[in-house]
């Protein structure tokens, strides 16, 4: 009796409510249209697993829904479907955990969940092992299952994708987007791939069922899509080829041999992580457990009759343009190629140009007219297209260095910021190439050992700096384009660089102002247009000056008649002169700006006017300071004014008040126009240039003659 009380006892508190459901595979049979999903179960060896504990979401297919698959697979009944086909159709349809519909769409974070962020769910279906055939050498592999990484706890399970109402309302999509994807099936706002939800949240003990309208078939990965569809074998063969690797896995080996019997050796296959994704890894990130709950790979593929041509025209331009050269072409730019049909997310077709690939650029295709087959897949969306997609590293003027191996080094100068300026395609430049061999011959090269710019001779200029030096002739080679146009191949003028680095260009030569010192201009032999400006072949370099402005003044101020002649003697007396070096105290290394030079007639106003004394070389301290400010206010800095180049109104000068500390400014009229040019000073004043003998070229900065003087206010 007190054994019987104790049971009692035991089964009330521990023993099964009454009200608790059966498991789903019990509801299932309660049910009158699941024989068939009964039958498959049966066949697939997963009547216990879904009669038992667990905690699933099963999207259960009717017996009508059945009936179209068996007829139109010509499989005809489950009897004679083989166990790996009901296997699949199984453990596809069931998702792991139990989802009712007001948690579907919610991604579960590591922080939580996420309202309205998920569309897709883990399934109980995975394919582990593959046997491939490599270098003619039959091998078993298994797929990557992170991205350059593999786990061995981790089986690669598929992913299921679901379509609702309020994660399209979330994410700015619409109806159409899953039209796209499946136009033979309507949209009901809670759909499962191509099926529609046609009854939900039926509960079990061990999850919760869903009905659908059709029997969903596991789709295959990227890889397999790939791997499936010849139509893209050449861009599927660059893949394989250049980021493929297999590794002999002692785990993976162990475990296929334990399964299947035998001393078969297993190799993961791996993907180079410079790679946008892995195709074959159906786990998105893993940065967390879950995040291919919200997201998922997307690729798009070019065809064969697309690709080849884009790679011998464009890739291959430099190598003969035979695709059996892609060997000799930089795995780098191979990577571009295919990391700009990569992209670390779901882009929808309605979303196209608000997604970016893994170089941050959006798809260039037209949905309507340039995509050939669109897909949703196991992990992630495939869209073939009837078009190549134009990288900004190869479309802008960066592309004619980088796929040239002739311009190898100048292309490895532009790495970095210069990159990232010169591929932009909405902002406008122009590139002066300049070759390998020019740059060795001037006496620098990449050492690849130091990893580092080395000078091959001594004694030349820059060659204590081989970088630096490097960087300012790369400087005066890439040109923003202003408002005003730019022709090196007509006309004359100045155009700035980047960073201040100037050059004049005179119907088809260009020189900096190095080029001056030497007297050897650069010719222009080609010109190349991209799609964000000009690139310009030279047969030389444009190269920086070593003079110091001082000195280029002095050398033009030479004979009494020269313009420059009376300002250069006050300034070479003054105190802002060193005489050894003809460095000019404020104009200090790397100074970028303009100096506004008075003419002979305008200094001996300024004489007359005391703004100026009499003698070249006072010995009166306050005559010495006068000399000073004066030269100080013709002096800009900052601003280089010439042919449009800058757009600024006005302009800082070297001067500052010792009185007020007041900064001293002038007012810049018409710089676009090298005849109007003028100057507004202190006292309201307007200077006009001397056309004929200013735009003088120095090392980053423009000199000026001007037809009076500036008055600064003290």
């Amino acid at each position: 009796m007190a054994v019987n009380c104790r049971k009692k006892i035991w089964d009330d508190y521990y023993g099964r409510p009454e009200s608790l459901e059966p498991p789903i595979y019990q509801v299932l049979q309660s049910k009158a249209n699941f024989k068939t999903l009964l039958a498959c179960i049966d066949k697939a060896g997963y009547t216990k697993t879904l009669n038992s504990a667990g905690y699933w979401t099963l999207f259960a297919p009717t017996d009508s829904a059945f009936a179209v698959y068996l007829q139109q697979s010509g499989i005809g009944s489950v009897d004679k479907m083989t166990e790996a086909t009901a296997q699949q159709i199984v453990r596809f349809c069931l998702v792991y955990n139990a989802f009712n519909t007001d948690r579907l769409d919610d991604y579960q974070s590591n922080a939580g969940w996420v309202a309205d962020n998920a569309f897709r769910r883990r399934t109980a279906y995975y394919d582990l092992f593959d046997t491939v055939v490599l270098n003619g050498t039959s091998m078993v592999t298994v797929a990557s299952n992170r991205n350059a990484g593999y786990s061995s706890a981790d089986n690669n399970n598929k992913y299921i994708t679901y379509f609702t109402d309020a994660y399209f309302k979330a994410k700015g999509i619409t109806d159409a987007d899953y039209k796209y994807f499946y136009p033979n099936s309507v949209y009901r706002g809670l759909n499962v791939m191509d099926a529609a939800i046609t009854q939900t949240n039926i509960p079990a003990e061990n999850g919760v069922i869903h009905v659908v309208d059709k029997v969903l078939q596991s789709q295959p990965s990227i890889e397999q899509h790939l791997e499936a569809q010849g139509r893209y074998s050449v861009f599927r063969g660059l893949l394989e080829r250049y980021t493929t690797s297999y590794v002999e896995s002692l785990e993976a080996t162990d475990r296929y041999n334990v399964l299947y019997g035998g001393n078969s050796k297993v190799s993961i296959k791996f993907y180079t992580p410079l790679l946008g994704f892995s195709p074959n890894n159906e786990n998105y990130l893993k940065a967390q457990d879950n995040d291919g709950q919200s997201n998922c790979w997307t690729m798009f593929a070019p065809e064969n009759d697309v690709l080849v041509p884009y790679l011998k025209n464009v890739v291959l331009e430099h190598y003969n343009r035979d695709t059996a050269n892609l060997n000799r072409v930089p795995i780098n730019v191979l990577l571009d190629l295919l990391n700009s049909y990569m992209y670390q997310m779901p882009v929808w077709p309605t979303q196209f140009a608000k997604s970016g690939n893994f170089l941050g650029e959006e798809p260039r295709f037209n949905s309507a007219s340039d995509i050939i087959e669109k897909r949703v897949l196991s992990n992630g969306f495939f869209y073939g297209t009837k078009k190549a997609q134009e990288t900004n590293n190869f479309s802008t003027v960066f592309g004619r260095p980088y796929l040239d191996p002739s311009y190898s080094l100048m292309s490895r100068l532009l790495e970095g910021e210069l990159k990232q300026l010169i591929t932009n395609p909405k902002i406008k430049y122009d590139l002066f190439m300049m070759s390998d061999a020019a740059i060795r011959n001037l006496g620098f090269d990449w050492d690849s050992k130091s990893n580092a710019w080395v000078a091959t001779r001594t004694g030349m200029l820059g060659a204590g700096d081989p970088k630096g030096t490097l960087m300012r002739i790369i400087n005066h080679c890439v040109v923003p384009r202003r408002s005003r146009p730019f022709n090196p191949l007509s006309g004359q003028g100045i155009v700035e660089g980047n960073g201040g680095e100037m050059f004049r260009y005179d119907n088809g030569k260009v020189y900096a102002a190095g080029n001056i010192d030497s007297s050897r201009p650069v010719t222009i032999t080609q010109t190349v247009p991209m799609n964000n400006g000009n690139v310009y072949y030279t047969d030389g370099l444009l190269y920086f000056s070593a003079k110091p402005v001082g000195k280029r003044l002095e050398e033009l101020a030479a004979s009494p008649s020269s313009p420059y002649y009376s300002f250069f003697q006050y300034l070479k007396n003054s105190t802002l002169y060193n005489a050894g070096t003809s460095a000019i105290s404020g104009v200090a290394l790397g100074f970028i700006g303009s100096f506004l030079i008075p003419d002979n007639a305008a200094i001996a106003a300024a004489v007359s006017d005391k703004l100026l004394p009499a003698v070249v070389n006072p010995t009166d301290a306050a005559d010495k300071e006068k000399v000073a400010r004066f030269i100080q206010y013709h002096i800009i800095k900052k601003s280089v004014i010439a042919n449009g180049t800058q757009d600024a109104s006005s302009a800082e000068t070297l001067y500052r008040s010792l009185q007020t500390d007041r900064v001293g400014y002038v007012v810049i009229h018409d710089p676009a126009n090298d005849a109007s040019l003028s100057f507004t000073d202190d006292r309201e004043r307007n200077i006009s240039i001397d056309p004929a003998n200013s735009y003088v070229l120095a090392d980053r900065i423009i000199i000026h003659s001007l037809k009076g003087y500036l008055y600064y206010q003290n």
